[in-house]
């Protein structure tokens, strides 16, 4: 498998003007955050290898890939991944400085909410890792699923789970307990308002995405732990009616 990339070593002047991610801005302010982050995100890839068992044919969509270059865990699955030459992957951000760490990649920006630029099926796998929960309401999030399996095969798309202590984004800790209207007006008052607007943060339960998992996708829900605690979802399987792993 892949090993981590070194970002200093990989950085070109151009990737240091890359624009700073609005996803990290609150999180990156946490201690150990970035560490733990990267501990969970190699657990999921690990079952995404196990699950899926690609090859150097196999070809795969990654749907959110960021600009960010200052934190370990950023564009993992792009760090870890042995066939780069494979991906293809989009983002809202700028993710131009991907295509120059990993050579044979291909990056293309797509607008929020806008069907993929794709044919129907055309990729062997489509992955997404921590976008769903930006996506909108459960309405346009089980859109947003709908359109990733138009244009793959397969599928298998992470989030995190409500029920973690700490909030993934803004670092607090259980104040996303509380009703959704609550929260965000809680929120809106803070420097954490960005959080605030569905838009921007919607976070799921499981029966919150076992619910938005519509047909045609044959979805599998997985929860993944941290110390015992679920602090992320998975969810995978065919968008096809075919078998996982086909």
């Amino acid at each position: 498998m892949k090993q981590e990339s070194n970002y200093k070593s990989l950085m070109s002047p151009s990737m240091n003007r890359v624009a700073e991610s609005a996803y990290y801005q609150h999180s990156k302010a946490v201690p150990f955050a970035s560490w733990l982050s990267l501990r969970v995100r190699k657990k999921m890839f690990n079952r995404f290898m196990e699950i899926f068992s690609p090859d150097a044919k196999t070809t795969v969509l990654d749907v959110g890939v960021t600009s960010d270059i200052t934190q370990t865990e950023s564009n993992y699955f792009e760090q870890l991944y042995p066939y780069p030459q494979q991906i293809v992957c989009v983002g809202t951000e700028d993710g131009a400085h991907l295509m120059q760490q990993y050579p044979g990649l291909t990056y293309q920006k797509v607008e929020a909410g806008k069907p993929l630029p794709f044919k129907n099926h055309q990729f062997d796998i489509v992955f997404s890792n921590a976008v769903l929960e930006h996506t909108g309401s459960c309405e346009m999030q089980a859109k947003f699923l709908q359109e990733m399996c138009r244009v793959g095969k397969q599928f298998f798309v992470t989030t995190p789970n409500r029920w973690f202590p700490v909030e993934h984004h803004t670092g607090l800790p259980f104040l996303h307990y509380l009703p959704a209207s609550l929260f965000r007006a809680l929120t809106r008052r803070t420097s954490y308002r960005y959080w605030a607007e569905e838009s921007n943060l919607n976070i799921l339960t499981r029966s919150d995405l076992q619910r938005i998992l519509q047909p045609p996708l044959q979805a599998q829900v997985e929860t993944v732990r941290v110390l015992g605690i679920p602090s992320n979802l998975i969810a995978y399987g065919s968008c096809t009616g075919g078998r996982e792993g086909a």
